[in-house]
């Protein structure tokens, strides 16, 4: 007795992170549920077979700009609300189970909130069967004439599988029959529960054409769920113990020697068919944890994984029986995976318990999704993050699949309604980037180094051995104890064989004869035999050594074949790299690109920015120019009608000191007449009448202007007046700006302002005052007795910071006129007592007021 083989879970090679492994992404799919009533608001528009369009509700808040954002999501293919079952398992489901029969792992599981139809497309209901009952039927179809008996192969408590001979298995089998108080029969196996029966109609049916024929499988199913972060067996047939019920055990993973991950101590059934199979599948769902919530009916409050194992051994060179060989042993699995859905507990109103459960729902759905942006983050960015695996059981189970053991699918369940609408949007950004994560291809791994159809051929030639049988008319296994009735009917009949007395010699010898005749045929029947036995050994050996020959052709021609694939398939991962280095370019020089525009744009908006800063700079300027121009004009207008105010006043004062001064004077003078007069008559002194004296003319003035000073000496009996006297400053040696309007008159008078170096202007201008330091006006009026008064009003010229030409005026000179006999008219023309103050004012000049006025200039801003 051979020692039974024992086969592990399939794992690819080490991993080395080079750049010819194949990578796939992950494949995920959209399916949208109908809407429970027609006048629901929908929020979801299918615009092709591979996007979506998601439109807000109403009464939702807008973005920051007031609008409403309608965004799009693609998938690999979108399936609206009218897609059937059997579509959404052609597209999705069929190729995981081909990969599963060709000994290639696959991961597949749905993914949405609570009630948008992920156990419905998963298990379907009677007449709609969903993809696990669809993926056990095509499965059956296809290795159902290469089934091995049951307790062939047999599962182990290491993830792995052992081989069994025939002997080991038929007591298995006693054994099990032995257990069981009712016998399955044929007709119990086809009475299917009434809950699973017409889950799919014989036109649905559907298997792989691509199956080795020189394989024995076995299949072996489990099923268990993950509540609350643990992990329990629902196949796991407890003792029931009315008394004190024992709640159900959790269970570990563990890692086996291929470092894939299982559940340790997981109940594992072997099914022979699909009703068998979906049979147990429904005894596990039965246990599985469901409530009622706000939102859902029967809702999931856990994650149900249904773990499908495919066992497949070769046979071996003469095609009867299974090769003992633990090496040429292969088992593939394939996952169904019912994720619950995520829900918000202020929409569910959860309490107790089912707060707790929605709590670690969320947590896991969310370590899933860190565990996807942690591997697309490495792959994108070629970092070595730690993917968090262990932070939940449902990633740490499926921790194999993510890292290259097989295809891995999502199907993305959607519900339409509005009420859903953000806990969709928060899915779909999910789905969007788990697309970007790419899986490691699986490698094809072959069975074994046997010729191909060794179960054909020997089908074949029993059958030729029964064919040949038949023509030579010997016997055939089907119809042995026909062919040994007609050999014992083609012998002499046997004589009657009563004896009359015992000294018969009649029927003895007759007896005797008919029996050795019998027994020459039986004997040249037997050479007979012997004969075509031989012949037909030569004709088996002709044919095997044509066999052999053949085999060894089509070995050459095989090893040929597989250098040009190896070729082909080096030339191939030549040129994936090559697309592959070319798509990495192209998104480099897109990201450059991308980044190269926003750059432009930026720019483009800094220099319009900057343009209009400097626009607004530049009006500001000049604004403030015309400001500063208006107030100073405004400042100049202003300073001048005070400056004639002050000087009005100043004039209006100083006559008015004059006339009190000369009042003053004239009293002093009658006095002094009245005393003379007084004294003079005492003595006898004759008093001689003086002359009123006469306004010199002007003639004489001129004449006698180089005598006369600038004020008059006053008279040695009044008292003495003390003028403000000044150097002028136009004495300087600077050069003068001589404005005198040509409205002014040339008066006869002795003084006249004589300025040197001064550029005589009827009107300022611009030029002539900057090639000048001082500034002059002559401005002529009529004084308060009707005399022109003459005035000079000097500044100094300087330069603005606008670059032109201002005047800060400093000082006033008046030139005046005066009548000797204007007052004494005025006051009593012919009295005698005021011709006393005739001395006084007869050798007066005209009078020279200087005041000087002091101008500040306005303070400009900076």
């Amino acid at each position: 007795m051979q020692r039974p083989g024992k086969g592990k879970t399939p794992r690819r090679p080490g991993p080395k992170k080079t750049s010819s492994v194949e990578k796939d992404p992950v494949g995920v799919y959209c399916r949208i549920r109908p809407l429970g009533a027609e006048d629901e608001e929908c929020c979801i528009e299918m615009i092709s077979s591979s996007t979506i369009q998601l439109h807000p509700p109403d009464g939702l808040k807008a973005n920051r700009n007031g609008e409403y954002k309608e965004t799009q999501y693609s998938f690999k293919k979108v399936f609206g609300i009218n897609t059937s079952q059997i579509e959404l398992f052609e597209d999705v489901a069929k190729p995981l189970v081909e990969d599963l029969v060709h000994s290639k792992n696959g991961l597949l599981f749905t993914y949405g909130v609570t009630g948008s139809g992920k156990t419905f497309t998963m298990t379907g209901s009677p007449g709609e069967g969903g993809l696990l009952p669809r993926c056990l039927d095509m499965l059956f179809n296809s290795i159902g004439p290469w089934q091995a008996k049951r307790f062939v192969f047999k599962p182990d408590d290491k993830n792995g599988m052992e081989i069994q001979n025939q002997v080991d298995a038929l007591l298995e089998r006693q054994k099990r029959d032995s257990q069981q108080s009712v016998p399955k029969t044929p007709s119990s196996r086809q009475k299917a529960d009434p809950e699973i029966a017409d889950m799919i109609s014989s036109e649905e049916a559907c298997k792989s054409d691509n199956v080795d024929e020189d394989c024995c499988y076995s299949v072996f199913v489990s099923y268990v769920e993950v509540y609350n972060n643990y992990i329990y067996d629902l196949l796991e047939d407890a003792p029931f113990d009315p008394i004190r019920p024992k709640p159900p055990q959790s269970k570990l993973l563990r890692e086996d020697q291929n470092h894939n991950m299982y559940v340790a101590g997981c109940t594992e059934v072997e099914v022979k068919s699909t009703e068998e199979a979906f049979e147990v599948f429904w005894k596990g769902q039965k246990k599985r944890r469901i409530a009622n919530t706000q939102l859902n009916r029967e809702s999931s409050r856990s994650h149900s994984v249904f773990m499908v194992k495919l066992a497949q051994a070769p046979l071996d060179a003469d095609g009867d029986h299974i090769l003992q060989d633990k090496n040429q042993v292969n088992v593939s699995q394939l996952c169904l995976v019912d994720l619950a859905g995520s829900e918000r507990t202020s929409r569910t109103r959860a309490e107790g318990s089912r707060l707790r459960e929605a709590g670690n729902i969320n947590q896991s759905l969310m370590t899933l999704r860190t565990c996807m942006e942690v591997l697309r983050e490495n792959q994108m960015c070629g970092t070595n993050k730690m993917v968090p695996y262990r932070d939940s059981k449902v990633t740490h189970l499926f921790k194999n699949y993510f890292d290259g053991e097989g295809k891995v699918r999502m199907i993305v369940c959607v519900n339409p309604k509005a009420d859903d609408y953000d806990e969709t949007m928060l899915v779909m950004r999910f789905a969007e980037m788990t697309q970007e994560v790419e899986i490691a291809r699986p490698v094809d791994r072959p069975i074994c180094g046997l010729a191909a159809g060794r179960r054909h051929r020997n089908q074949v030639f029993r059958d030729e051995l029964s064919r040949r049988l038949e023509e030579r008319g010997g016997p055939n296994n089907a119809d042995d104890q026909s062919l040994m009735s007609q050999l014992i009917e083609s012998l002499p009949a046997l004589p009657p064989c009563e004896l009359a007395d015992p000294a018969d010699d009649m029927t003895l010898p007759r007896l005797i004869e008919v029996l050795e005749r019998r027994h020459r045929i039986r004997q040249m029947m037997t050479e007979q035999f012997d004969k075509t036995a031989t012949t037909l050994k030569s004709m088996i050996q002709q044919f095997d050594s044509q066999l052999n020959a053949k085999e060894n052709f089509l070995h050459d021609q095989r090893s040929k074949l597989s250098e040009k694939d190896k070729v082909i398939i080096n030339q191939r991962a030549e040129l994936e790299r090559l697309e592959k280095k070319s798509k990495t370019l192209e998104y480099k020089v897109d990201i450059l690109q991308k980044t190269t525009d926003m750059y432009e744009q930026d720019k483009r908006s800094l220099q319009q920015e900057l343009e209009t800063r400097e626009q607004r700079l530049h009006r500001e300027l000049s604004e403030r120019r015309r400001m500063e121009q208006r107030m100073q004009g405004v400042m100049t207008d202003t300073k001048l009608k005070w400056e004639k105010e002050c000087e009005r006043r100043v004039n209006a004062k100083q006559m008015e000191m004059q006339n009190k001064l000369w009042v003053k004077d004239e009293k002093l003078k009658q006095l002094k007449a009245i005393v003379t007069e007084s004294g003079s008559g005492g003595v006898g002194f004759p008093v001689e009448r003086q002359e009123k004296p006469e306004r010199p003319s002007r003639g004489r003035d001129h004449n006698v202007a180089q005598r006369r000073s600038a004020s008059p000496p006053p008279l040695p009996t009044s008292t003495p007046v003390h003028l403000m006297h000044r150097r002028s400053h136009s004495a300087g040696g600077e050069k003068w700006v001589d404005h005198k309007p040509t409205s002014n008159l040339d008066l006869d008078t002795v003084m006249q302002p004589i300025i040197p170096n001064a550029i005589k202007v009827s009107a300022p201008n611009e030029k002539a005052l900057s090639k000048c330091q001082k500034y002059v006006l002559r401005h002529q009026e009529l004084a308060s007795d009707g005399e022109i008064e003459t005035k000079l009003i000097k500044g100094n010229v300087f330069k603005t910071r606008s670059g032109g030409q201002a005047v800060q005026f400093t000082d006033i000179e008046t030139l005046k006129q005066e009548c000797p006999t204007a007052s004494s008219r005025k006051r009593r023309s012919g009295s005698g007592e005021g011709s006393a103050h005739i001395d006084d004012i007869e050798n007066r000049a005209p009078v020279t007021s200087t005041s000087s006025i002091h101008g500040y200039q306005k303070r400009r801003k900076p």
